[in-house]
């Protein structure tokens, strides 16, 4: 079971082979207005493009399995539009030149800036998702309102406090993926140096209880890792 996204939220496919690059642009917060999916290598990346579905692509150009050019080329073979940012160490003028020839809506060299990244992509996805659209994400028998900020499980409203909403809402955008503390306490406090704390521990615990102990769980301990929200 994946999330579902009400009054078209964005959705963006990133192929991507640098696990660490990916873990801290999510663990930043400033993608966390889009629900991305991961594929780590030029195989998968393919197959998952070409299905279709996607308001964005992200693609690295040296990939396991091939050059993202190539994924690039059969999307536009098939007349597919949709817009394509080309993210990679290729930083050259004929790579920029060629990637935008062959189909690249935008090109960003790393190491590059989260906050441009992140408005590169509204700028690319802008024309297809109106701003003032009401939005709702659904995982399971669990749904946020984004617009309400009112969180229910199977069709009852849930008394859930503000940082757990946010905690709620941070799970919902990445299902299964493990996240660790680190990034959760990036995104959802803004804490991003080490800290001593139990914090995280008892908003997931109150989370927990706002979902219901006695309803199936949907988020996941792993150990020595973080959390994975899930369907068991």
């Amino acid at each position: 079971m994946t999330n579902e996204w009400a009054a078209a939220a964005p959705e963006i496919l990133w192929v991507e082979d640098d696990r660490q690059t990916v873990a801290y642009v999510i663990g930043s917060g400033h993608l966390a207005h889009i629900a991305i999916t991961v594929a780590e290598d030029g195989k998968r990346g393919r197959a998952l493009a070409l299905a279709g579905g996607w308001d964005c692509i992200i693609l690295d150009r040296r990939l396991p399995g091939g050059d993202g050019l190539a994924i690039l080329a059969d999307l536009r073979a098939m007349g597919m539009l949709v817009p394509v940012l080309i993210l990679t160490t290729m930083d050259g003028i004929q790579d920029r030149v060629t990637g935008l020839r062959r189909g690249a809506d935008d090109y960003l060299v790393k190491p590059f800036s989260i906050r441009e990244l992140s408005a590169r992509l509204d700028v690319l996805m802008r024309r297809l998702r109106p701003p003032s659209q009401a939005m709702r994400l659904i995982f399971a028998d669990i749904e946020v309102d984004l617009v309400a900020r009112q969180a229910y499980r199977a069709g009852k409203k849930l008394f859930i406090q503000d940082q757990e909403l946010k905690l709620l809402e941070y799970f919902m955008r990445h299902p299964n993926i493990v996240l660790s503390h680190e990034m959760l306490l990036q995104a959802v406090w803004d804490i991003d140096f080490p800290i001593r704390t139990n914090l995280l521990e008892s908003n997931v615990s109150r989370l927990r209880d706002r979902l219901g102990r006695d309803a199936p769980s949907l988020i996941h301990t792993v150990r020595g890792q973080g959390y994975m929200l899930r369907v068991q």
